[in-house]
């Protein structure tokens, strides 16, 4: 093929003029040719070599019309244009295959928005800090949007209810929206917080977190033996009152009893192993 002329190159079994390395074809070239592909691939039968051909083809010409739209979104940083490239490179397939030359309309005209909208909808679905559902995910930008505009019109931050009833949802739909968006961003632990004023000897959020209070396992524990004591016998739980609560010694409570410490040993050393098992099962 000349590169310098690629629509004076030899024809493919398709039909079709054949491109050895489409991704070098000059822009102007491949909007001519891109007609001429896409007008040919409408009668070539699916899964064939020759509609495989051109279909490649179509895309290695086109993909200069996926780095246009990908550099809109520079900003996102220089190690994500490769994925950016490649997720804008599905919209270009898209287009090609939903692509209609009786309508008239210029094919770069229709695949730009496939590409910037399949960019789009990659950023809408992988940049949420906390995954969440499709339709919550799109239910936040409706409601950054209602809420815009009924603010110029109210003055103010509307309500629960007024964004329900302008978007024509539930109310619990709406509320389900304005927790689900608090997913998009998460804060780092170790940022300072912002107040607007400099503040010395500021603390990061993790610091001002409240750290777990060993006693909640006690009062846990409590909570978990309670039952557990009422299945003893009267006896044993009289034991484990004058031993725990009472702090009496095992010669002390079997003073009490008249019964040996030794008695009182095994007796308690019985309750406590139903105890300990009662507290391992429930755990």
């Amino acid at each position: 093929m000349s590169r310098t002329d690629p629509l004076a190159a030899p024809e493919h079994s398709s039909g079709l003029p054949w491109i050895a390395d489409a991704t070098r074809v000059a822009p102007r070239d491949a909007r001519a040719l891109s007609k001429l592909f896409l007008d040919r691939i409408q009668v070539l039968d699916e899964g064939t070599r020759a509609y495989q051909y051109a279909r490649n083809t179509l895309i290695e010409m086109n993909i200069s019309l996926v780095q246009f739209a990908a550099s809109r979104f520079r900003n996102r940083g220089a190690g994500a244009m490769e994925d950016i490239v490649q997720v804008g490179t599905i919209g270009l397939i898209k287009a090609i295959d939903r692509f209609d030359l009786s309508r008239g309309v210029e094919f770069s005209s229709f695949a730009v928005p496939y590409i910037v909208g399949e960019i789009k909808r990659s950023f809408r679905d992988t940049s949420w800090a906390v995954h969440v559902p499709r339709r919550m995910q799109e239910m936040r930008v409706d409601l950054a949007r209602a809420k815009e505009n009924l603010c110029l019109t109210l003055g103010r931050d509307p309500t629960v209810g007024e964004l329900a009833e302008h978007l024509g949802v539930a109310e619990d739909v709406v509320s389900e929206g304005i927790i689900a968006a608090n997913g998009y961003t998460a804060g780092s632990l170790d940022v300072y917080p912002s107040t607007g004023d400099e503040v010395p000897n500021a603390r990061t959020r993790a610091a001002n977190m409240g750290a777990t209070d060993p006693r909640i396992e006690i009062i846990d524990n409590l909570l978990a033996l309670a039952p557990l004591l009422g299945e003893l016998d009267p006896r044993e739980r009289r034991i484990i009152d004058m031993r725990f609560g009472q702090d009496m010694t095992q010669a002390q409570i079997g003073d009490v009893l008249g019964v040996s410490q030794m008695h009182i040993s095994r007796l308690l050393g019985r309750a406590l192993s139903r105890l300990r098992r009662g507290m391992l099962t429930e755990s």
